[in-house]
């Protein structure tokens, strides 16, 4: 996968990306991601990309015409490539969901737009914005870290990024769970300052461990997310 990133502060990415387990993707070639400063494309020499909203208001606004150069510029960087799918970071996107980014990870190319100030010019969402997506009901200074986080969660769900490609099927919110939050998880030791791993996964009996999980993880859904079992069971 290529996924590139507009952004005004590339230097936010560079701990973040080049760590871990992205870090360890961008290494082995399974995904390349390009960081694309907005003020390279700025309409002046002073790198100016935003100007005062029409009608007023408080903020800057960052223009289209900058916005529209840095998206284009990836394009035709790869001209025989398949454009790409451009999202525009922003609080009045839809939610990111785990099922959005399993349809996303399966992308050839994708292009992020961090917004920033107080948003950018309609005219550019009209003409180069295939989709807007928010991770959540709040206010960011900038869409440098939503895109940090829409990067991780489709990036690791890229057949081979996590090694062994079981590990995330059994994700909350992945398709086949039902939407259940996962239910707690031990390991060693037994005994922890007077706490003890439920005596079931010692049992060695399967059959109980995987009901004794099944209840805890309808049990941890109901006490925090329970709006996830309105429809629960699936087909009912």
């Amino acid at each position: 996968m290529k996924l590139s990133i507009v952004t005004l502060f590339p230097e936010m990415f560079e701990g973040p990306l080049d760590t871990s387990i992205i870090g360890r993707a961008v290494k082995s070639g399974r995904v390349e991601i390009d960081l694309i400063q907005l003020r390279d494309f700025a309409l002046d020499d002073r790198g100016t990309v935003d100007a005062p909203p029409f009608g007023g208001g408080a903020g800057m606004v960052l223009q289209a015409g900058p916005l529209v150069s840095a998206v284009d510029s990836v394009a035709k960087a790869a001209p025989d490539s398949p454009n790409p799918h451009v999202i525009l970071m922003s609080a009045q996107g839809s939610p990111l969901t785990h099922r959005r980014a399993a349809e996303l990870s399966q992308m050839d190319a994708i292009t992020l737009v961090c917004g920033h100030y107080e948003g950018v010019d309609e005219r550019f969402i009209e003409m180069r914005i295939d989709e807007e997506i928010s991770i959540g009901d709040f206010v960011m200074t900038g869409g440098e870290i939503p895109a940090m986080a829409l990067t991780d969660a489709v990036v690791r769900l890229i057949p081979g990024v996590l090694g062994d490609d079981g590990s995330s099927v059994h994700d909350s919110f992945a398709p086949g769970t039902d939407s259940l939050l996962e239910g707690p998880v031990y390991t060693r030791p037994a005994e922890f300052e007077g706490l003890n791993v439920p005596e079931v996964l010692l049992s060695g009996d399967h059959a109980k461990v995987d009901a004794w999980r099944r209840m805890q993880s309808l049990r941890r859904t109901e006490e925090r997310r329970p709006e996830l079992l309105r429809d629960w069971p699936p087909g009912d």
